[in-house]
């Protein structure tokens, strides 16, 4: 019976072994580039000390193969917050359909204060938005 099992057991773990190695549905990430920023939606610009407010960002990318990699989120100050969103592009079989990705940063504020931030917006230009915590 222990021999059966064993037997079984290494069956299985072969399969998955097997299955995880084949895996071919994605695009190796080629390069990474800067996104800038169209929009930013914040729902409120009043919150308390320790909320958590989900502030969201609205980008527009060109084709298929991109997609959002991730944010530079840079404390600039003790209030002043610079954020700059990054894409990533794969060199695999797209379409050029252009399409419009949201994402979201979760602001969780410890002091109070006024918090100015300045979302890149390509080349010199910024978007700011301004929340007052109490």
């Amino acid at each position: 019976m222990k021999k059966l099992l064993n037997i079984g057991f290494s069956a299985l773990l072969f399969g998955l072994l097997t299955v995880s190695c084949n895996d071919d549905d994605y695009e190796t990430i080629e390069s990474i580039d800067k996104i800038k920023i169209d929009s930013v939606k914040i729902v409120s610009d009043t919150m308390d000390v320790f909320a958590v407010q989900s502030i969201k960002t609205y980008s527009r990318y060109s084709s298929q193969c991109q997609g959002f990699y991730g944010y530079d989120y840079i404390h600039d100050s003790p209030f002043g917050r610079s954020i700059t969103a990054y894409k990533y592009i794969t060199g695999g079989p797209c379409t050029q359909q252009s399409f419009t990705g949201a994402n979201q940063i979760n602001f969780r504020p410890q002091l109070e204060g006024k918090y100015t931030f300045k979302f890149w917006n390509g080349g010199n230009s910024w978007i700011t938005k301004t929340i007052v915590v109490k």
